[in-house]
């Protein structure tokens, strides 16, 4: 689940970059406020992926995939790339746990043949 989901922060880390770029177009916001919300974002993004796999790990990611959809109040494309790293997200931890469930299950298969073999 680890690489999946770590996959999908790094993604976002660099869309969260690019939706600031366009964020700086807007008279509204000053430069300040948006790189200071994106390097926010972006840095919750990476230091997501050395945490995902510890409790409420999980539940950050979809506050930030939350934060992501929300973002496109400044930049509306995000709500649709919201929405697809939302799904993305949620790939990343169903399949993920899948994954990691065969791998303990392959792990215990050959463990339990290794003593009968040996």
């Amino acid at each position: 689940m680890r690489t999946l989901c770590a996959s999908t922060l790094i993604g976002e880390f660099f869309v969260i970059g690019f939706a600031g770029l366009v964020a700086m177009k807007s008279d509204d916001l000053s430069s300040a406020t948006v790189w200071t919300v994106c390097g926010i974002g972006m840095l919750l993004s990476v230091l997501l992926c050395g945490v995902i796999t510890r409790p409420g790990g999980v539940q950050l990611g979809w506050a930030l995939q939350v934060v992501l959809v929300a973002s496109g109040f400044v930049v509306p494309t995000m709500f649709i790339l919201g929405l697809v790293f939302g799904g993305l997200w949620w790939a990343s931890v169903h399949y993920g746990r899948k994954i990691d469930e065969a791998k303990a299950r392959w792990a215990a298969q050959e463990a339990a043949q290794a003593p009968a073999s040996g």
